[in-house]
């Protein structure tokens, strides 16, 4: 897909790190699963994927955890 960000660039296949913050917890997702645009670096997550970071980062606020830094889980085949 073409970039909307620098609209330049194709996206591919790729990871992210992704940080999701709410009050003091802070979750840190390596090597996310994404399409990366070649062009600039922005990271496109799929709805499937979000949706796994959100429920995992909402079971970090509800233990009341600080700082998580987590592995993602790879992507779906």
């Amino acid at each position: 897909m073409k970039c909307v960000i620098c609209k330049h660039g194709e996206t591919k296949a790729g990871q992210t790190t992704v940080t999701l913050e709410r009050g003091q917890t802070v979750v840190v997702f390596r090597n996310v699963p994404a399409q990366v645009c070649a062009n600039c670096g922005e990271a496109y997550v799929s709805e499937e994927v979000t949706a796994q970071l959100l429920q995992e980062a909402e079971e970090a606020v509800e233990a009341r955890v600080q700082v998580d830094v987590r592995e993602a889980a790879p992507a779906p085949a």
